[in-house]
């Protein structure tokens, strides 16, 4: 096996050992880079100089007997929206080319402190705006699956990174699905934690009462290893929750015996792809001959999810955007005479087309008349949907649903129809509305060879009894023996 190939469970093991070094480790992934990123494209930018460099000190401080992380020199790769001092951070933006952070985003402040090595960093939606990584201003990122299909979004160059072993994990944002459905089209696990259990600072704020950094991983160990990494209350984001620290390794058991799953039987109807349906129906049925009781409930309230979401996502983006504003910092058009030109200019020059839309439908539904029949309105019915799970979670330990409605799409499929490209978030929104865990794994294939992910959801801050239930299965399946063809891409 290549080292690219292992976990990072695996690496770390054989690090402990003495039978590789962070060099190797990382020199692989870079040759990895080279021979399959121009296909993919998951990298916006790639930091081999100071990646190598740092991954030389720590085997030095290794060999030295110098007290390390065990993760010490096990690289990472980064989503294009959280800040990395001195480097390039563009949430795959015009407005952002050439944005070079001036601090550490905490979670990267946490990796530093276990000396992780960073990779690069990964391709996106423009400021994490979309499903499909086709929204990037630079360019669209690739399936590994089939380079003619979408990897999904907004993590998309995430996901990809990790599905094509150019990265042995990464770290992903998640506003309404953008790590659980890229994880989902590319076979890979992908974990949104509850929101408030990782800290947002140094997140560039899509929407902000939405907005979650977790875990995009090759298994369920992993996630657990990754999330311990990154986890805990922050001082600088006041929507991170203090509360004690979790092992989330502690959840890793092979045993369901005695849990109860529910099935919302609105999640395996109309809309959803029959191949995905038949594929979370025979995940139930092996959550049952493991032992655990599932049964078909309801979650009527989840149908106007999306609605919500967008009314919701779009405010909240249309007011945190306002800063990019050609003054402060970002793009300044060169073509003005005026004030009020280079406000104008650079926003409509800065911005692609996706971010406009958005930003239009959340400043009219803040809008003076408008306010009141739709973003009050929305957030009435955000808590009907909290509600509403929360009814489900008096009786069900974990819910089980599709993550998304169908594989990986083409790409330019549904460019041109962004009420279809939304509802492609079907399945994973209501989560975010509800602030709640789900974590994406993979379950098999469809007819075409695409994978089909399926989406457990739990309770608030109860992420372990997600971590049981996905080892089990993946304990329990061989969705590790598939991997990706990088068939297609000649057009």
């Amino acid at each position: 096996m290549e080292l690219y190939e292992y976990t990072v469970h695996e690496l770390v093991e054989k690090l402990e050992k003495g039978e590789i070094t962070s060099e190797q480790i990382t020199k692989s992934y870079f040759d990895r880079i080279k021979e399959k990123d121009n296909k993919v494209k998951a990298y916006v930018s790639t930091l081999e100089e100071s990646a190598m460099k740092k991954a030389k000190e720590i085997d030095e401080a290794r060999k030295a007997g110098k007290p390390v992380s065990k993760f010490a020199g096990i690289p990472i790769g980064i989503k294009d929206n959280m800040c990395i001092e001195g480097t390039k951070t563009t949430c795959s933006s015009k407005m952002l080319e050439n944005f070079v952070a001036p601090y550490n985003a905490t979670v990267i402040e946490k990796l530093n402190k276990e000396d992780l090595v960073y990779l690069g960093k990964l391709n996106m939606d423009e400021f994490a705006m979309g499903s499909s990584t086709e929204h990037s201003a630079f360019f669209p990122t690739h399936n590994p699956w089939d380079l003619d299909r979408v990897p999904g979004g907004s993590s998309g160059g995430s996901a990809a990174a990790v599905a094509s072993q150019m990265a042995p994990w990464a770290l992903g944002s998640d506003t309404g699905g953008s790590i659980r459905q890229p994880a989902s089209l590319c076979g890979v696990v992908g974990l949104k934690p509850t929101y408030g259990l990782v800290s947002r600072y140094g997140l560039v704020a899509f929407a902000s009462s939405l907005d979650q950094i977790g875990p995009i991983t090759k298994d369920v160990t992993d996630s657990a290893l990754l999330l311990n990494l990154i986890s805990g209350h922050d001082e600088k984001d006041s929507t991170s929750m203090e509360m004690e620290k979790k092992d989330y390794t502690l959840s890793l058991i092979n045993d369901v015996k005695g849990m109860k799953i529910g099935l919302p039987k609105e999640y395996i109807g109309e809309g959803i792809n029959a191949e995905v349906k038949q594929a979370i129906l025979d995940v139930a049925k092996k959550y049952e001959e493991l032992g655990a009781t599932v049964e078909e409930c309801s979650l009527d309230v989840g149908k106007y999810a999306t609605a919500v979401y967008y009314i919701v996502a779009c405010a909240e983006a249309s007011s945190n955007l306002g800063r990019f504003d050609g003054i402060r910092y970002g793009y300044r058009t060169k073509n003005f005479d005026n004030l009020k030109d280079i406000y104008r200019n650079s926003r409509s020059e800065g911005f692609g087309p996706e971010v406009k839309r958005r930003i239009i439908l959340g400043t009219y539904v803040l809008s003076s008349g408008y306010y009141d029949a739709y973003y009050k309105k929305a957030q009435k019915v955000r808590t009907v949907i909290k509600k509403g799970y929360d009814e489900l979670f008096k009786k069900y330990d974990l819910l089980l649903t599709p993550t998304s409605p169908t594989t990986a799409f083409k790409l330019n499929e549904k460019t041109s129809n962004p009420l279809e490209m939304y509802l492609a978030d079907i399945c994973t929104v209501p989560v975010n509305i509800a602030g709640l865990p789900g974590m994406s794994v993979p379950c098999g294939l469809d007819s075409k060879g695409l994978p089909i992910g399926f989406l457990l959801i739990g309770k608030s801050f109860d992420e372990e009894t997600i971590f049981r239930a996905a080892y089990t299965y993946e304990q329990n399946s061989n969705f590790r023996e598939n991997k990706p063809t990088f068939k297609g891409g000649e057009n």
